[in-house]
């Protein structure tokens, strides 16, 4: 559970649902090129499975339930992100259509490094067909994913991306990657908050674990959007480490220090949340906030006015194609290097 814990004097916005509140209150958080890249079209998240609630524990068929067909791991960064939420549900509908016996585990929050790290070294001793990956970070996890792969476990990396330099040296082979271009979703976001602005106005980002390599590449794709409009002057890039709480604190301090912003990018929307419980609480009504995610509160943000956009990455269809993946490989067949899940941009003018 984070350590970080709301400030005492926070006032929640009317569009807020209580439910949210309780699970916020825990510390949420929530995402290169290859020699090949495969889209993948659009779809509804599917909502066919509850998800499991507790971090670090499997879910779904238990080893008594004599379910047919391997066991698939997939090892998420926390529940308490509806992100990874979804992410499992697309997991499961692969369980139910593949006839695989689907473990679901999770760290407790997305800086749990170290938990995730647990985690696989356990399932290697439970000797798992396959396992996949979304990664907290893009390096840490690495040399016990080797061990996995020496061990004859399949690897699928899905939604944040391995460091492709440290795979190689390390000797981490043959491991498909899926995701979404998180540079140019990003960059839509950013483009469509600072599209209206022709004064000039200072802008910040609040980025994401700054050793994962989507949060890079969501800093990089905010920075070229702002770096179009002339109008705009990035003042400051601070981590959030992808906490609505740690969000709502850099908000506070950067607003003080720079009292003229008006664009915010916030590199996921459970961040852009925790920003816009701060710009309430002082009755800012004038900053353009974007998010990425698509949360449905982010959703609600947008359609109430409070925020101007996010990006649905669709981590159901990651969650789905991880499985699929993992299941195709494990028959010997061959799966392409590098899948990339389109992104949509959500506005207020976006269509339901």
């Amino acid at each position: 559970m984070s350590s970080q814990h709301w400030p005492v004097r926070l006032r929640l916005p009317s569009w807020l649902p209580y439910s949210l509140l309780v699970c916020l209150l825990l510390g949420l958080s929530s995402c290169g090129s290859g020699s090949r890249s495969t889209s993948v079209p659009l779809i509804e998240p599917s909502t066919s499975s509850a998800p499991s609630g507790t971090p670090g524990a499997s879910s779904g068929p238990s080893a008594a339930s004599a379910v047919p067909g391997p066991t698939v791991a997939l090892v998420m960064k926390t529940l308490t992100n509806p992100f990874f939420v979804e992410m499992e549900q697309g997991a499961r509908r692969a369980e139910s259509e593949l006839g695989v016996q689907l473990i679901v585990k999770t760290a407790a929050q997305e800086t749990s490094i170290d938990q995730q790290i647990a985690i696989i070294e356990r399932l290697i001793d439970q000797k798992v067909a396959a396992i996949v990956i979304a990664p907290g970070d893009s390096t840490s996890l690495l040399p016990v994913l080797v061990r996995a792969q020496q061990a004859g476990i399949i690897v699928v990396n899905i939604d944040n991306r391995l460091d492709p330099t440290l795979t190689r040296q390390l000797g981490l082979v043959n491991v498909p990657f899926i995701s979404v271009d998180n540079e140019d979703g990003a960059y839509q976001a950013a483009r469509a908050v600072s599209a209206s602005i022709i004064t000039p106005t200072e802008a910040i980002i609040i980025e994401g674990i700054m050793s994962a390599q989507n949060a890079i590449d969501r800093t990089r794709g905010a920075q070229r959007a702002f770096a179009a409009n002339p109008a705009i002057t990035l003042v400051a890039t601070e981590t959030a480490h992808w906490k609505i709480d740690e969000a709502y604190a850099v908000t506070k301090r950067l607003l003080i220090a720079h009292p003229r912003i008006g664009v915010i990018f916030c590199a996921n929307d459970m961040m852009a949340l925790g920003t816009l419980q701060y710009l309430a609480e002082i009755g800012r009504t004038d900053v353009q906030v974007a998010g990425f995610d698509a949360l449905v509160e982010a959703r609600q943000a947008i359609t109430a006015g409070q925020m101007v956009a996010t990006v649905d990455q669709q981590a159901a269809q990651q969650g789905y194609l991880g499985v699929r993946y993992a299941v195709t490989l494990l028959a010997g067949n061959q799966v392409p290097p590098e899948t990339m899940v389109p992104v949509k941009l959500i506005t207020r003018n976006s269509k339901p």
